[in-house]
């Protein structure tokens, strides 16, 4: 009750803002979760298969329409306002002719691709507070997109179902934003079950919810070391995988993607692939092979063997993909010591962010404490330690029809 209450007083104290500042109230409200990646890490984007989770901390916008074609977006958390036309989009200008900030390309790439297949995308206030911490790994940008799809369709009387609309959130940060991310994260938030994990395969785009260990509590654990994989990082880890397979096609022309590559069958041509080639590929293809194995496990109940894949996980992306950081690596290492922690790895693109751990209920404040303690005494850093639910995915509501 005191959370469903917070959250209704944080509705109310928007809505206050929004009418302050726009000398209207807000017609509908959005909300778009973020997510938290339990395995299956870099391997979207490889036709691979995840396990993710929304979680109950999200993106809210309250929005209303206006008749002229412009956005005029308010982001609470950064203290910006931009506005921009909805006509010329492609230039990724504001109104003075100023380079739009970062933060404002997602709804602006949304905008764009929606208007690229010919969807109502209607002039806009909007206000918007998030929280999902920046640059965690949690995938604050992708609820951004997601939250502003949620928004324009509900402006714009049109609907899309969530997969499509995750689809096009996805396309507008790869073509627009620049990012050549897979579908893992707008997935996620678009797609959420409450009280379930998500099973998502990316080439054949289906999907199930999962029932996750009843005795078991996801925690997510903030670094603070704000994640700094940047776009030519990402992109040039993609690049590598494309030329993995490149090279795989001489052994077996019939490979698409590093999902055709059985563990197996990697270890008889991997000796033919340059190291960094060969450590990239290792990890996206062991990687796939433990989400398989973590739906076994699921099914087994056997919390163990999911455990011991998410250590496994993070040792890969440590050492073959190599986009941990130290203190990712100190907070693994810290929380598999501590009685009651089953499964620990990093959660998102790396470089910085968070962990996300697997704990027995009865002894995840115990974890919070000792966690939080070694880290502050090791690095002088105040992590942000906290449990997550699974959370449904993104939806809007109308405003003011009580």
């Amino acid at each position: 009750m005191n959370e469903l209450n917070t959250i209704g007083e944080a509705k109310v104290n928007l809505e206050a803002k929004f009418l302050q500042k726009f000398q209207a109230p807000a017609e509908i409200c959005a909300r778009a979760p973020g997510r938290v990646n339990i395995l299956g890490e870099h391997v979207d984007y490889n036709q691979g298969v995840v396990m993710p989770m929304a979680i109950d901390r999200e993106v809210t916008i309250l929005a209303k329409k206006v008749d002229r074609p412009v956005a005029r977006l308010i982001a609470l958390d950064l203290n910006e306002e931009v506005e921009f036309s909805l006509q010329g989009l492609e230039q990724k200008k504001d109104v003075t002719g100023k380079g739009l900030p970062r933060w404002a390309l997602y709804p602006a790439g949304v905008a764009h691709v929606l208007q690229l297949k010919g969807l109502l995308v209607t002039g806009v206030e909007a206000m918007f507070q998030s929280t999902i911490s920046i640059g965690s790994g949690l995938s604050s940008s992708a609820a951004l997109e997601v939250g502003f799809a949620m928004v324009w369709s509900a402006l714009g009387g049109w609907n899309e179902d969530p997969l499509t609309l995750a689809q096009d959130c996805q396309r507008a940060e790869n073509e627009y934003v620049g990012v050549s991310c897979g579908l893992l994260d707008q997935f996620s938030s678009a797609c959420g079950v409450k009280d379930h994990i998500l099973f998502f395969d990316t080439r054949s785009l289906q999907w199930k919810a999962l029932p996750f260990f009843t005795d078991m509590q996801i925690v997510i654990a903030d670094s603070k070391v704000e994640r700094s994989l940047t776009s030519s990082q990402y992109n040039r880890r993609r690049v590598t995988c494309e030329q993995a397979v490149e090279l795989l096609r001489k052994f077996n022309p019939e490979i698409q993607s590093l999902r055709d590559i059985s563990p197996v069958e990697f270890a008889a041509y991997s000796e033919y692939l340059p190291e960094e080639i060969r450590k990239r590929s290792e990890h996206v293809i062991k990687e796939i092979a433990r989400v398989f194995s973590a739906v076994t496990a699921l099914q087994r109940n056997d919390y163990r063997s999911f455990g011991a894949l998410m250590y496994a996980s993070h040792y890969s992306l440590r050492d073959y993909y190599e986009v941990s950081h130290p203190n990712l690596d100190f907070l693994v290492e810290q929380a598999h010591a501590i009685p009651g922690c089953y499964g620990a790895r990093l959660t998102g693109a790396g470089f910085g962010g968070c962990t996300v751990n697997m704990v027995e209920k009865e002894a995840v404040d115990q974890f919070i404490e000792k966690l939080s303690n070694v880290y502050r005494v090791h690095f002088g850093i105040e992590p942000a330690i906290f449990r997550v639910k699974a959370s449904q995915g993104a939806y809007w509501e109308k405003l003011g029809t009580d």
